[in-house]
């Protein structure tokens, strides 16, 4: 099966890859989730977020003034997203069908649907929990269509980290939330057999996505009408063994699913609604960051403790060590920080950071750096030196001349090796005393322990070391 990273040689495995590393020759049962873009809170998640609900106000406010014309026209742009290999086809990817016709079907679904013509649903996903003819398989190909330019701009970013070749393709059409119009053009992106590749962040990639009618009506709703008919001593309650019970099955032939009764039911009991949206985000704040589970991390945490042990220090494998960090990073710290990017420039080109990654993180240090030390870190800038010798101020002044409160003030320096550690924290602590940033300085030793972690099965406690590590440097 061949998947982007074997096709592209970029001898990475998914672990190590910021996006889902598809296969090539069909789709995957995967879905690009909106509630997911909704509740991350780095940039790129939140600019895209901005164009969905966007795209969705304006969708529902043509509906509700009943401009067909208009909304027809809206919704004309949405195709079948094959780029991304997301979907249901089997074999050669053909999307899971957006076309003409079916752009026009839920168009329809949507404006034949009460609870969009009362303004009652308040963003995309919840179409699935009320809409009749709308899943999360549409919702998901909306939801690439719409993002579109979003995903290729991380395409290209990835391709530029990883070296990708790229050429010159029409994109298909993506919305505009500034001007709420549809625009093409030609874009750079990896092509394989003709056809252009987009790329996905395995953050907001599900395999099933958090809002599902289905989950709600089985798992919420049948649940209060059962509360309710026992409180009430309905018709439903029966007394077994002196114990009063309501069936399930009792309680789905009076009330059967459908996505009219869930809508009903909402509207009636708004604060049963209000609590399933509570419990989605805090779920999906405590769980995991995606659905893409890496295969054989513990021995890939092997191999990338004995990949580093292998690169010699010096410039002749600057370049190995370079790579060889970016797919660490990743490991370790995804999903608190994610989206890398290589080499951006700063100060007008003059300065250049080795890779920046966004901080997405909702627990832990790198949250809690912004959260509770009110330390700007939106974005990490991280330096890799491979060098064969102590790390000096030069370093630290070039890592720490490239903060600034709209970048974060917060970095990391990745080196070889240590020989005096009290001496580079004393340093570390200078830089933060005379307010130039905090650097969080990382060795091999560092890393290898890191990677002994996951390899062990205790991932959970990288953060402490970490936040152990920010506390040798902040001391208050």
């Amino acid at each position: 099966m061949p998947l982007f990273s074997g096709v592209f040689q970029l001898r990475k495995s998914q672990a190590e890859l910021d996006f889902v590393d598809v296969p090539l020759h069909t789709d995957i049962p995967l879905f690009v989730d909106p509630f997911a873009i909704s509740r991350r809170p780095e940039r790129w998640s939140q600019e895209a977020h901005a164009t969905i609900s966007a795209f969705f106000q304006r969708a529902v406010d043509l509906i509700r003034r009943g401009d067909m014309p208009a909304a027809e026209e809206h919704f004309g742009y949405l195709r079948e997203p094959n780029e991304t290999r997301f979907g249901f086809s089997r074999g050669r990817p053909q999307g899971a069908g957006i076309g003409a016709g079916q752009s026009r079907d839920l168009l329809q679904a949507l404006a034949r649907s009460t609870a969009v013509r009362t303004g009652f649903i308040t963003s995309l996903q919840e179409c699935e929990l009320m809409v009749p003819g709308i899943a999360h398989d549409k919702i998901s190909d909306m939801t690439t269509n719409v993002i579109r330019r979003h995903l290729v701009d991380y395409t290209q970013a990835q391709a530029l980290l990883h070296g990708i070749g790229l050429r010159q393709v029409p994109m298909g059409p993506f919305y505009d939330p500034a001007t709420g119009l549809w625009e093409t053009a030609y874009v750079d992106l990896p092509v394989w057999r003709a056809r252009p590749v987009i790329l996905v962040p395995k953050a907001v990639a599900r395999y099933d996505p958090a809002y599902s009618g289905e989950k709600y009506y089985n798992g919420v709703v049948l649940n209060f009408l059962r509360a309710e008919a026992l409180d009430a001593g309905s018709g439903l309650v029966r007394t077994l063994k002196h114990k009063q019970v309501v069936y399930k099955k009792d309680l789905k032939q009076r009330y059967p699913y459908s996505k009219e009764f869930l809508y009903e039911f909402s509207r009636a009991h708004p604060e049963v609604l209000r609590e399933y949206r509570e419990t989605l985000e805090r779920l999906e704040k405590e769980g995991k960051a995606s659905s893409v589970e890496p295969e054989d991390l513990q021995e890939i945490a092997r191999a990338l403790a004995a990949a580093l042990r292998a690169i010699a220090p010096g410039g002749d494998q600057a370049a190995d060590y370079h790579s060889l960090m970016i797919g660490v990073m990743e490991l370790l710290f995804f999903p608190s920080l994610l989206n890398p990017r290589k080499e951006k420039e700063i100060h007008e080109g003059r300065k250049r950071i080795d890779i920046v990654m966004e901080n997405g993180a909702r627990d832990g240090i790198f949250f809690r750096l912004h959260a509770l030390r009110n330390l700007p870190c939106a974005f990490i800038p991280i330096e890799c030196k491979n060098y064969g010798r102590e790390i000096g101020n030069p370093e630290l002044d070039q890592l720490s001349g490239r903060f600034s409160p709209n970048r974060g003030k917060a970095g990391i320096l990745c080196c070889r090796s240590v020989a005096d550690r009290d001496v580079l924290l004393r340093r570390c602590r200078d830089t933060h005393r005379d307010d130039r940033g905090l650097i969080i300085p990382i060795d091999d030793d560092f890393v290898i322990g890191c990677l002994e972690l996951v390899a062990a099965g205790r991932e959970r406690e990288i953060d402490d070391r970490v936040g152990q590590l920010v506390a040798e440097v902040w001391l208050d």
